[in-house]
């Protein structure tokens, strides 16, 4: 998190980062803090790619927080995302580490991640991955994403 809160991406022209590692996340101020409420993003065209074979893995992640002191800025998240792109990793690698690093850079309250990832060798696999126990009192919604079903 930056000591300053200031965004470096929004309203600025920002380049995808290079990596997932070079990506630069920006937090702001939680507008409603102490306020218990839910934050969903999905990205239903997430890639990254095969470790082993180099192609192209395709994924819808949603991603569910409850802010703490500060809110993930959307612009940074999504270039953050893009920057799998030409990162390798297997899907549970790549879900999970999203997830925890969102969790240690902006600290909320709760966190999870589900990655749906569309089938390559005929198995699509799923990985879902919270922080701990979702808050008393928190409405957390179904993640909306359904099972796959193939052509059928």
């Amino acid at each position: 998190m930056s000591d300053t809160l200031k965004p470096l991406h929004l309203g600025q022209t920002s380049a995808l980062p290079a990596s997932p590692e070079a990506a630069v996340l920006d937090y702001v101020p939680n507008p409603r803090p102490g306020a218990l409420f839910m934050v969903r993003f999905a990205a239903p065209e997430f890639t990254s790619l095969c470790p082993v074979t180099g192609q192209p893995d395709f994924a819808h992640l949603v991603i569910d927080y409850a802010p703490g002191e500060t809110i993930v800025e959307s612009k940074s998240l999504k270039l953050f995302l893009g920057a799998f792109r030409n990162h390798a990793g297997f899907h549970e690698d790549v879900t999970v580490g999203i997830g925890q690093r969102l969790l240690a850079e902006m600290q909320p309250r709760w966190l999870r991640i589900g990655g749906y990832w569309y089938p390559r060798g005929g198995i699509p696999i799923d990985v879902f991955w919270q922080s701990g126990p979702v808050p008393e009192g928190l409405w957390v919604p179904d993640q909306g994403v359904a099972g796959y079903r193939g052509r059928g």
